[in-house]
């Protein structure tokens, strides 16, 4: 049993690290070549971890193989198109100025549900909102609405808008984010001296976060019964 735990967290760390190389995205938004390799990945993960008469080279070593080979063809991909088109696709546009492309869809093989549900995620509940829409090689939904249907921006309305730092954390559960601190340049005692006149130690906040405009929230932690 503990040869099969040592097992599994050794090649929970060396799939992790994979997938670090590999990149940063998720599930949804694998390409179809990333989805096999990941999934090959974790069956010859699942082979050593199961027999343990199997060696840990045995499962370590193809993995490793087959991201070296993932980023190697991804290298290739970023330099020819074809191996690209080939390997990923294209995207294909479903709905062109409104018109709905009924003979892509059943290429696809896209029902009507598969439609709804991929516009419903973009807040459109009305097909004849939308002025383009196209999937996506990972096969999501790509929407251009018209142009009575698009939500009024500052730029529409040839207003100026004054560009605004998202807050940032400096507590998290009443620990000082240091990283953030120095990052923008905080200054440690202005956050000490708001805490005073909120009467509030550091241990009682649960998150703080400010702007460089020195607005901020603070959310106190919960009293455990």
């Amino acid at each position: 049993m503990l040869i099969v735990m040592i097992r599994a967290i050794l090649l929970y760390i060396l799939i992790i690290f994979c997938m670090r190389f590999m990149g940063k995205r998720q599930i949804g938004e694998l390409q179809p070549g990333e989805l096999v390799i990941t999934m090959m990945i974790s069956n010859m993960a699942i082979l050593p971890i199961e027999d343990t008469n199997i060696p840990m080279l045995a499962g370590a070593v193809p993995i490793l193989i087959l991201v070296c080979f993932e980023i190697i063809l991804s290298v290739f991909t970023l330099r020819w198109k074809k191996l690209r088109k080939f390997i990923s696709g294209s995207p294909v546009v479903i709905i062109e100025n409104g018109v709905l492309k009924q003979q892509e869809l059943k290429k696809l093989r896209f029902s009507i549900d598969d439609l709804m549900e991929g516009l419903r995620s973009k807040d459109i509940f009305n097909i004849s909102e939308v002025l383009y829409a196209l999937v996506e090689t990972n096969g999501k939904i790509s929407v251009v609405k018209k142009g009575a249907s698009q939500t009024i921006t500052a730029n529409m309305l040839n207003l100026e808008v004054q560009e605004e730092i998202p807050p940032t954390i400096v507590i998290s559960d009443g620990i000082l984010v240091k990283e953030n601190i120095e990052k923008y340049h905080i200054d440690p005692n202005w956050i000490n001296e708001i805490l005073k006149k909120k009467h509030l130690s550091q241990k009682d906040v649960f998150i703080m976060t400010t702007t460089p405009q020195q607005t901020y929230q603070i959310i106190r932690k919960e009293a455990i019964s």
